[in-house]
């Protein structure tokens, strides 16, 4: 008996998702298989991996026209996730089987009916909890990952034929809970027991205490750092232990940085929700797109998304293709990415810290006695000439790190280890959350000027030296309120309830690397 099938599927844009309504029609007319509703070519090789998949699960499709149609059929379709609400609408059509109505479909079919993990099931599901669809179907190397969507009940499968036997008399919820045994869509916390200690610790770098506390203030704030100064000196080794003393994510916070990483790691991967910041460190021959995002149709997230909430390192920042270091600018100001394609936009978040290490010049060697440095004065000032001056401006703290000695290789005492500094950064956050809760602020660095030269504004005799900079041409207006910004986190780092002329001082030196011996 021929008739009309449905179900329901997710569309990803980015990190946006909408159902999509898969309907079968079987026709009367020659064999054919028409999929309809701006598909790409992927999602058009489906009805080969279809018609395979339900063959050898006992149900072949019925060998007149099938025309299937994604609803809304104007928005481009991607991706092989469509697979299974193809398979389902087309059973449906042909009344081998009766799915539930408002369940969402989401796995890819391989030819021999077994249901295969995608990418992207985090932010699927959790479009579909949104749009009011909470029972998901996935395949069973998804489940754990879906079950992380509060209010969803995840059911999951290992084939197509499992999946057709339980379309019966019973309702889908009744049959699926009986097997597992327990309810979906509950939050696995698993990931909170990893502990601190297993990361990098900063009590491993030698000497630097300079620039072990402009990396607290770094910590405490969320404030963007450059570092430069010569090879070898710990610039990778105090990039590398940010992460560690970083506070945890929070649940919103771990969600968003696991639905980045849903879209962007193996199908398989994800099976508890990131708490760590996560961090980035692409190599500085990567091009805009890998950075900032791109790609063929709907844009993939870039380094700077999958740094979100976390830390972007550019180790040799000068050696990056310029076009892709001043895309950052934008992330840098907004917090989020957008990418217009002609397949379509799509906007992620992008709320990093940025962290840049650099040499004083190519060969690195222009600081310290007895070094010979072999870089000419035009090739100085093109190596600098990379960091342009618009980017370095949104740069909170510029560091001037310094050669190590043999004191401090030898007989220096060991540093503070990176939970003792986490354990300052957390009540630092803490402060600065409790002070900013009213202007819908949590950090130092997201706070505007108009705030922090109104309702936050510093008495003149602590912001003599910040004036007198701008006055002298040293300091743009943006690099004014970002003084401001690293002294609120020096007084929230000590203790201190307001930052003083003290306090404003060494905010401004954080503002001026020089090359250091």
């Amino acid at each position: 008996m021929s008739g009309v099938g449905r179900a329901l599927g997710i569309g990803l844009v980015g990190l946006n998702g909408y159902v999509v309504e898969v309907e079968a029609d079987i026709g009367q007319t020659l064999p054919a298989f028409v999929l309809l509703g701006l598909p790409d070519s992927a999602l058009n090789e489906a009805k080969e991996r279809v018609r395979s998949a339900a063959q050898n699960s006992g149900l072949p499709l019925s060998r007149r026209k099938i025309t299937v149609n994604l609803i809304p059929a104007s928005l481009p379709k991607r991706g092989t996730a469509f697979d299974l609400a193809i398979a389902v609408a087309a059973l449906a059509a042909a009344g081998d089987i009766r799915p539930p109505a408002d369940t969402v479909f989401i796995a890819e079919l391989g030819l021999d009916g077994r249901l295969r993990p995608v990418q992207g099931i985090l932010p699927a599901v959790m479009a579909a909890v949104r749009a009011g669809c909470p029972e998901v179907v996935v395949a069973t190397d998804n489940a754990l990952e879906a079950r992380l969507v509060p209010g969803a009940r995840v059911h999951s499968y290992e084939s197509l034929g499992s999946l057709v036997l339980d379309f019966g008399a019973d309702p889908l919820s009744v049959i699926l809970a009986e097997q597992e045994g327990r309810p979906g869509g509950q939050v696995d916390h698993g990931s909170e027991a990893e502990p601190r200690s297993g990361s990098l610790d900063l009590r491993d770098v030698a000497g630097q205490h300079e620039a072990r506390a402009a990396l607290e203030v770094a910590a405490a704030g969320a404030h963007h750092l450059l570092m430069m100064g010569p090879p070898g000196a710990g610039k990778t080794m105090l990039a590398e232990r940010l992460p560690g003393i970083l506070p945890e994510l929070d649940d919103e916070a771990a969600m968003e940085v696991t639905a980045i990483h849903s879209l962007s790691s193996h199908p398989s991967a994800t099976r508890e929700l990131i708490r760590r910041p996560p961090f980035e460190n692409p190599h500085h021959t990567a091009t805009q797109a890998a950075i900032v995002g791109g790609g063929q149709g709907i844009p993939r997230p870039g380094a700077a998304s999958r740094a979100h909430r976390g830390v972007l390192f550019l180790d040799e920042a000068p050696e990056f293709d310029s076009r892709a270091l001043e895309a950052l600018r934008q992330p840098l100001e907004s917090g989020e990415v957008r990418i217009d394609r002609a397949a379509g936009a799509a906007t992620y978040p992008a709320r990093f810290q940025l962290v840049l290490a650099a040499n004083p010049c190519p060969c690195g060697q222009s600081t310290g006695k007895g070094l010979q440095c072999t870089c000419t004065p035009q090739a100085r000032r093109r190596y600098k000439a990379k960091l342009s001056g618009p980017l370095l401006d949104r740069v909170d703290i510029q560091l001037a790190v310094r050669r190590v000695s043999m004191v401090d290789l030898g007989v220096g005492q060991p540093g503070e280890s990176s939970s003792e500094v986490a354990e300052r950064v957390r009540g630092a956050r803490l402060r600065q959350a409790e002070r900013l809760q009213p202007y819908g602020f949590a950090t130092n660095a997201e706070v505007p000027g108009r705030i922090l030269r109104g309702a936050l504004r510093l008495p003149s005799s602590a912001t003599r030296s910040l004036e007198q900079a701008m006055v002298n041409q040293k300091l743009t207006a943006r690099g004014y309120d970002r003084v401001l910004r690293i002294a609120w986190t020096i007084a929230d780092v000590t203790g201190v309830e307001r930052p003083g002329s003290d306090e404003v001082a060494q905010g401004l030196l954080l503002r001026a690397a020089e090359p250091a011996a």
